[in-house]
């Protein structure tokens, strides 16, 4: 089998959002955005099986004229950060398109021809606004309604403390049992976002473990692993951070010094992981006991990532939970799953099956692209 083409592929038009949307990492100079869009890449073979993967930059002919069988060797070569000059292309999503291929011509999904331990991971509602307290109270007892049994909090306010009053008031009011975890975000791209001192994190962090939150994203920009490593050191609830990490060598050193925690690997967003670099990162992380919790890219491209990476994390041992992107009303299916024609949804347990149709294990709707 060979690859004989990959066109990228867009939204007819655009997805409206009911209401507009101005994202915590944004904050606070960023602008609101109204609308989303997605961006594929659509690979064709000489067998007629077409794959699909996120677009994430990298030029679509580097792909072209490979058997996709050889993904290991294409990983290895465009995307493993070790070849100066040659990996690190940003080539995560033309390898995801490789293993849709992969598993639809053996007719199954890419978690069992990974070794699958599971078929249904537990994910947390990643809300992604910074909402006055009362809504935020109000939305965490929604989505614990809807059967959420963890829900991610933003913290971006101009003061800490009150971001810290906000997950306090949502302690207060969930179930016992609920898992509240709390992201930093202090990778913040906004260029008027004031980031946190290893004095402040370390507070912040501190009373953060007395509520009892799960664990701590990203309360130091990934580059501070002394930083990381001293407030990993002194709580008992989890520090967890990666999302950013370029390739996955760069996980090495948090895990051997303890900075992290939890890694969270994206199998897209840095455009070097991929679904075979996630499970390195999940293997390194688990061989010093660490967890890993994947990042999932929010916005219209989720619909392809978050069954990438379900079908990466359901074979591995020490993935607890996974991120899905959930926010509404304007993050939810009709909106960052938009183009799939059966979405990832969520049960009354909090789980997700993990996809189950062969390749990703979701069917493109393809009246809803176009190539450009």
């Amino acid at each position: 089998m060979k690859i004989t083409k990959v066109d990228i592929v867009y939204n007819k038009k655009p997805i409206p959002l009911p209401e507009p949307w101005q994202a915590a990492w944004s904050a606070p100079d960023g602008k609101p955005v109204t609308s989303m869009g997605f961006s594929l890449y659509r690979m064709e073979t000489d067998e007629g099986i077409v794959g699909y993967g996120p677009n994430t930059g990298a030029n679509p002919n580097l792909a072209v004229g490979f058997d996709p069988h050889q993904v290991g060797y294409f990983w290895n070569k465009h995307m493993s950060g070790r070849r100066s000059g040659l990996s690190g292309k940003g080539a995560a999503g033309l390898e995801i398109a490789m293993w849709d291929i992969i598993g639809k011509a053996a007719k199954q999904p890419v978690s069992k021809l990974l070794g699958a331990r599971t078929d249904k991971l537990l994910v947390y509602a990643a809300t992604s606004r910074l909402l006055e307290k009362k809504h935020q109270v109000r939305q965490a007892l929604e989505l614990e309604d809807e059967g959420f049994k963890a829900i991610k909090l933003r913290l971006h306010r101009p003061d800490p403390w009150d971001d810290l009053d906000v997950v306090e008031a949502v302690v207060d009011e969930v179930d016992d049992d609920m898992m509240i975890l709390v992201d930093a975000n202090q990778n913040n791209p906004s260029d008027e976002y004031q980031f946190w001192s290893r004095q402040t994190a370390l507070r912040i962090a501190s009373e953060l473990d007395d509520l009892g939150v799960y664990y701590l994203e990203e309360p130091l920009p990934r580059i501070d692993i002394e930083g990381l490593t001293d407030i990993a050191d002194t709580v008992d609830m989890f520090v967890a951070g990666g999302e950013h990490s370029p390739t996955v060598y760069d996980f090495r050193e948090h895990i051997i010094e303890g900075a992290y925690d939890i890694i969270q690997p994206d199998v897209a967003m840095t455009g070097n992981i991929g679904i075979i670099g996630i499970k390195k990162a999940a293997d390194m992380a688990d061989l010093y006991t660490r967890l890993v919790v994947p990042h999932v890219l929010s916005g219209g491209n989720c619909g392809i990532a978050l069954p990438a990476t379900l079908q990466a994390m359901a074979t591995v041992d020490n993935c607890p939970l996974v991120e899905y992107p959930y926010d509404p009303p304007i993050l939810e299916p009709k909106t960052n799953q938009s183009f799939v024609k059966e979405p990832v949804l969520i049960d009354e347990d909090g789980y997700v099956k993990v996809p189950e149709l062969p390749g990703l294990g979701v069917e493109i709707e393809e009246d809803k692209i176009t190539i450009k």
